[in-house]
């Protein structure tokens, strides 16, 4: 029991230098880690969005994000005419477009 104590004791003291680089490797893993699996891959789909939106052209199917699915008819700077239903043509942001295929809201 004695020696059980004395051991306890000697875990909690700090080891000189060791427990501060390991404290860093730590911090530096996790900072690795989140870089990995949250922003890299949101960039990378923002690029591929962007890429899709400068590259539209007329007769694409596309899908807007409030769910109609239709043609482009014309492009314009920051919008589009798409043509939804026969005689039916709306104009949209660029932004509120996704590839038709693409679902909405997929992460």
């Amino acid at each position: 029991m004695n020696n059980l104590f004395i051991l306890l004791q000697a875990e909690g003291q700090p080891q000189p230098g060791g427990s501060q680089w390991s404290s860093l490797i730590f911090i530096v893993l996790l900072i690795v880690v989140f870089w990995l699996f949250f922003i890299r891959p949101q960039s990378k789909k923002a690029k591929e969005e962007q890429k899709f939106r400068e590259g539209l052209k007329k007769g694409d199917k596309v899908v807007t994000i409030g769910g109609f699915h239709g043609k482009v008819v014309d492009v314009k700077e920051s919008t589009v005419v798409i043509s939804i239903a026969p005689n039916t043509e709306v104009e949209v942001e660029k932004t509120a477009l996704v590839q038709n295929g693409a679902k909405v809201g997929q992460a």
